[in-house]
């Protein structure tokens, strides 16, 4: 907590701190704290279609379904999903970027025309030709789509970076006593790429609960009914069939806008501390 102070964060960074804090609370938490079970047993036809009560907060689904346990455990497979993919984007993106940067040449000819070629292709088609493949995606499939072009804007960034802490006097020293190459990019590199990649990471993670959930929207999720896409799906299919089902659909939705805006406003302050000469721009 002291460190974070030190960062002397704006109020609006706070803010998306606190949002995805909630965030995370729910996902670890909200499976051991959901009033009912989400599986096969939650099955209640009689009480399907159910508005606010008191034994259900947020209602219930088409099948009987406390919305409110679907909420708390999509909160814990968004969770799982977007830690996994963040941190295998960056890791492969930051490995990637910093050779390119640093070796330059072919190497770097070669892994920026892929980037280019990755980013000039829409990245949600991308994400549905290859979790489409699958008759049955799960959330391993579903990792593996989203990595294979998450990790450019890390590469990207990387690259830049390094083109920039090459030139520095202490990378220039560090390779006149005969560092390797090895040793230069893990100790004097890598450790001044963190802050723009804490920066691109905060950004990414509301990206990956944003694609998700289109996903699972389209029914290319993982095949469960509890992600908030799969609840969004529900809730469309039903909405003019049922007056709740028009209110239903507010609860994933909110809960999609809840995390991608802390992840935008926490993105937005860390930019802004690290690297004040992004400041005001659009």
């Amino acid at each position: 907590m002291s460190r974070l102070r030190r960062l002397n964060l704006s109020p609006s960074a706070w803010v998306g701190l606190v949002m995805l804090a909630v965030f995370v609370f729910a996902g670890v938490f909200g499976p051991l704290i959901a009033p009912y079970d989400v599986g096969p047993t939650s099955l209640d036809l009689p009480n399907r279609f159910r508005g606010p009560s008191a034994e259900h907060w947020f209602g219930t689904d088409s099948k009987g379904a406390d919305t409110l346990s679907q909420l708390l455990w999509g909160a814990r497979s968004a969770l799982e999903l977007s830690f996994i993919v963040v941190a295998i984007s960056s890791s492969i993106g930051l490995f990637i970027g910093t050779l390119a940067g640093w070796f330059r040449g072919a190497v770097e000819e070669v892994i920026m025309r892929v980037v280019d070629i990755l980013m000039a292709f829409p990245g949600i088609l991308l994400n549905i030709a290859i979790v489409a493949i699958v008759a049955k995606p799960g959330i391993g499939v579903m990792i593996f789509a989203l990595s294979v072009n998450g990790w450019v804007g890390y590469a990207r960034v990387a690259r830049g970076q390094v083109l920039a802490l090459r030139e520095r006097d202490y990378v220039t020293a560090a390779v006149a006593l005969g560092a390797s190459n090895r040793r230069v990019m893990l100790q004097h590199l890598l450790p001044n790429l963190m802050a723009p990649a804490l920066v691109q990471m905060t950004f990414g993670f509301g990206s990956v609960i944003l694609i998700e959930a289109s996903l699972s929207f389209l029914g290319l999720g993982p095949q469960v009914d509890y992600t908030w896409g799969a609840m969004l799906d529900q809730a469309r299919t039903f909405m003019w069939k049922d007056d709740w089902f028009q209110i239903y659909a507010l609860v994933p939705g909110l809960a999609i806008m809840w995390v991608v805006l802390g992840a935008n406003l926490l993105g937005d302050g860390l930019r802004d501390r690290l690297d004040p000469r992004q400041r005001g721009r659009a």
